[in-house]
């Protein structure tokens, strides 16, 4: 598995090179007060702050680190960012002809620059890992190499960032998260949901590493985003059982999150907490307030998620109907297995589909 892993890594590195071919030669030179980003022989995190050009748009700068540096697809681009295709293509080609006109300007940058892109790096880095945790398309629910990948490069930014309090949050989200990896899915490939988890399988040195970092950084000042995400996964994972967990608390979390941070992919897993802590009417109640946000209204989640509110609520057809709705929308085989045997589960004779 290490060999596999190395020989991924090699690979990646190759198409970053590859990626950068067409631009100036002297863009890697770096700047006056450049510091090592990475260990030796690694530019992967200079070549992250490089793409967060502030020349570029913050639209432009994910989508064009992402496709350059993380070696993700367009179509797995929108998919993590909620956008069409085509308007990830057109952020990435427009980003690339602005780098050709930019040309030297175009440097490594310095510590006080690197600085003002943090908080794009984050969020590049954080995509690269959720793409790794549910993957898009395909036959596997999960890419191990991303996952693997997104937490190094969280590691290298703490070194680099120490006393940013969400550097660390977002490393302690990851390593909670995927600390629940080899339960998700079962010996064919299939997808376990969190309920039904063994959670004996999780990984415990992974969780109390988050659970450290988390409460670290937590005490210091008001949290980000990525450290209130971190204690809701921690939330979860350190509840003995799908039954003990804290929802009233998940709730807590959400709520604030949703006010600094307003999303309507929080919003969907908002909508779960608020029902298994008030009832599903009023996880449904919530859910309606993004009904029309285009973000969302095609998205397979959004459908999986009224499916099982409807489910726990007694609407057994429209559960079923849902359920049907959210496997057509999404491309990830094992999902579209979940979703339609939890259709089957529920079909009646007579009943459409």
């Amino acid at each position: 598995m290490t060999d596999l892993l190395r020989s991924e890594q090699a690979r990646r590195r190759r198409e970053q090179q590859d990626a950068f071919r067409s631009l100036p030669e002297d863009l890697l030179s770096p700047a006056a007060d450049a510091a090592p980003v990475a260990s030796d022989r690694d530019d992967t995190l200079t070549l992250f702050f490089l793409c967060c050009h502030p020349a570029l748009k913050p639209p432009a700068q994910v989508a064009l680190t992402l496709r350059a540096v993380g070696g993700l697809t367009t179509r797995e681009i929108a998919h993590g960012l909620l956008v069409p295709e085509a308007t990830v293509g057109q952020r990435i080609s427009r980003a690339k002809q602005r780098i050709q006109e930019a040309g030297a300007r175009f440097r490594p940058p310095g510590a006080a620059e690197r600085a003002e892109r943090l908080g794009v790096v984050l969020q590049v880095v954080y995509l690269i890992f959720t793409e790794g945790h549910t993957t898009t398309a395909g036959t596997d629910l999960r890419r191990d190499d991303l996952c693997a990948e997104a937490i190094r490069l969280g590691r290298l930014l703490l070194r680099l960032s120490p006393d940013d309090p969400e550097v660390t949050g977002l490393l302690a989200l990851m390593l909670l998260t995927d600390a629940r990896r080899a339960a998700r899915t079962g010996p064919g490939g299939d997808l376990i949901p969190l309920a039904e988890q063994d959670r004996g399988r999780w990984d415990r040195p992974a969780i109390d590493e988050g659970v450290a970092l988390l409460s670290e950084v937590l005490p210091r000042r008001l949290p980000g985003p990525y450290q209130l995400q971190a204690a809701i996964a921690a939330v979860h994972d350190e509840a003995p059982s799908f039954a003990d967990t804290d929802w009233r608390q998940i709730v807590a979390l959400y709520s604030v999150l949703d006010r600094i941070a307003p999303d309507p992919v929080a919003t969907l897993n908002r909508a779960v907490a608020v029902a298994m802590a008030r009832g599903p009417r009023a996880g449904l109640t919530l859910l309606d307030t993004i009904a029309g946000d285009a973000r969302v209204a095609g998205h397979h989640r959004y459908a999986a998620v009224r499916a099982h509110l409807l489910e726990l609520s007694g609407d057994v057809q429209g559960a079923h109907d849902h359920y049907r709705t959210a496997a057509a929308q999404t491309t990830s085989l094992p999902e579209q297995r979940y979703l339609r045997a939890r259709a089957a589960r529920l079909h009646r004779p007579g009943a459409d589909g």
